[in-house]
């Protein structure tokens, strides 16, 4: 009976890589990819990769075009939970952070100063970076963030954490940098 055959778990590995291939916010079984602009410029990219040949130059081009989207998309996720975490949501960061095609707008009249909030982090603070374009996704975020009364104390300490720098560099950049 311990060496079994039927052992459910054989193909886990196989199906991990698999739903990590198809998964484009690092979030296993994620089913609201392509619902947003940014998901369908990164799914596109996956298909169009996924019909070329894996020994050309174009193909590889495009393979770290998906793995440095997908990076920068954690990158900006950690940062976001971080600062969830530091103003006392340990336990509520990932599902504030969870946006699925089902999530709704919890105000209609919050949805400008959700706007604005999330454009004033982008141009005040570093914690998108200077590339990236604003994500409907953090958009849903703020939003909870102003239901729950927190929207002004996170973008404060956003602005502490990341702040912008002369150059679009970020404090954690400069004291990384060989004096």
């Amino acid at each position: 009976p311990l060496r079994s055959n039927n052992n459910p778990y054989a193909s886990f590995g196989a199906t991990l890589a698999r739903d990590e291939e198809q998964n484009l916010w690092s979030t296993p079984h994620d089913v609201t990819h392509t619902e947003a602009d940014d998901d369908r410029v990164l799914y596109n990219m996956i298909v169009v990769r996924n019909q070329l040949d894996k020994d050309s130059e174009e193909w590889q081009k495009l393979n770290y075009d998906i793995y440095t989207l997908r990076q920068t998309r954690k990158e900006v996720r950690s940062r976001w939970k971080h600062i969830l975490e530091d103003l006392g949501f340990q336990k509520e960061a990932d599902s504030l952070l969870s946006v699925t095609k089902l999530s709704i707008i919890s105000d209609s009249q919050n949805m400008g100063k959700a706007r604005d909030i999330l454009l004033r982090l982008s141009e005040e603070t570093n914690i998108f970076p200077t590339s990236w374009e604003l994500s409907e996704r953090y958009l849903f975020v703020v939003d909870r963030l102003i239901a729950l009364d927190a929207a002004d104390e996170f973008f404060k300490m956003a602005s502490t954490m990341y702040p912008k720098r002369p150059g679009g560099e970020r404090v954690d950049d400069i004291q990384k940098a060989p004096q």
